[in-house]
């Protein structure tokens, strides 16, 4: 009898991450006496947005971020929007900026996504940093993610980050392995592809115009499913020994929970499990991890600036400080709820 796959507790790994940045943060502040600062700016009263802004200020607390942002009307404009992003970046106290996604439709996201400091744009989303995450190269014996691009760090987004910290904490092999990523968004898609090359997986990317994606799913050891279609994979695609990472979240009809609806990801996950060697489940797999990395951003963000202004050199040492806020330095690798994006959506294919 085939032995289900192990599920992938992306709570619990969330949770460590975060206890491991608490201590980063008491050490920033112990030795730099500066305390990580995120700011998170919301447009308009979306009750989903609303809660993944709360969540993320949550966690801010949690590890000893400093939490700042500003709520604005549905009718602000643009114009005033980007004057709130160039006041965070100019302060110094401020180390991530972001902006919930969606935007009022009256606002242009990609003029405002520009307006973030590169540097301070947690969410990976400034062409800078997208431009950085396709041209840059893995820093050489780092076990974790750790990039360099020229001698500017960027950020990688969150949850393709987070993607990749579950396959490493499971224990997963990702160099030499065969990867579909299912969907291309910018959000998810095209930046977890991106990561899982420069591991060295053989990575192929499939989406809604693509007439081979049940082949493309059979012939893979990692499966990265970010769709948004419920159960768009079905359980025998599945390769034997396969993992799956599923970051859908989609609601289905069902008359027996109170809510009427119950949440699902991508993957058929009852009949996938049956297949996979690991799978994260939906909710409670990729969406913590969304959050952790985050977080990890910022405090990545304050570690260099500390290191900067603390006059060690630039260059190295802020790399060095950064690298220990990504958990990079000397790192050993572990063996081995709400899903939320970057914006409160999974884009379709």
């Amino acid at each position: 009898m085939a032995t289900e796959a192990e599920v992938i507790d992306g709570k619990a790994v969330a949770a460590a991450v975060r206890q491991e940045l608490k201590e980063q943060v008491a050490q920033l502040k112990a030795r730099y006496e500066v305390t990580p600062g995120l700011a998170v700016v919301l447009v308009g009263a979306r009750k989903d947005s609303a809660t993944y802004v709360r969540m993320k200020r949550k966690a801010c607390e949690e590890i000893g971020v400093a939490s700042f942002g500003c709520d604005l009307p549905e009718d602000t404009t643009q114009e005033e929007l980007i004057t709130r992003i160039r006041e965070f970046n100019a302060r110094r106290d401020v180390h991530g900026v972001l902006v919930q996604l969606p935007v009022p439709k009256h606002i242009d996201e990609r003029a405002v996504l520009d307006a973030i400091d590169p540097q301070k744009d947690v969410d990976g989303l400034h062409p800078l940093n997208v431009a950085a995450l396709s041209m840059g190269r893995a820093a050489q014996g780092a076990k974790r993610l750790a990039w360099a691009f020229d001698e500017l760090d960027f950020h990688v987004p969150p949850t393709p980050q987070g993607c990749v910290e579950l396959l490493d904490r499971s224990g997963v092999q990702i160099a030499g392995k065969r990867a579909v990523v299912l969907g291309r968004s910018n959000l998810v898609g095209i930046p977890t592809a991106m990561l899982l090359m420069k591991r060295d997986a053989t990575v192929t990317i499939v989406h809604s115009r693509s007439t081979d994606v049940e082949e493309a799913v059979r012939a893979a050891d990692i499966v990265v499913a970010a769709v948004g279609k419920a159960e768009l994979v079905k359980g025998d695609w599945i390769k034997p020994g396969a993992v799956v990472i599923d970051v859908g979240i989609n609601s289905v009809d069902d008359a027996t929970k109170k809510a009427g609806y119950r949440m699902v990801g991508d993957v058929d996950f009852a009949a996938a499990k049956q297949r996979a060697s690991k799978i994260t489940p939906v909710p409670g797999g990729v969406g913590p991890m969304t959050v952790a990395m985050l977080m990890r951003n910022t405090v990545s963000g304050a570690a260099r600036a500390a290191a900067a202004a603390g006059g060690s050199g630039g260059g190295a040492a802020s790399a060095a400080a950064a690298a220990s806020a990504n958990g990079t330095a000397g790192a050993k690798r572990p063996a081995g709820d709400m899903d939320v994006g970057s914006a409160s959506k999974v884009p379709s294919v």
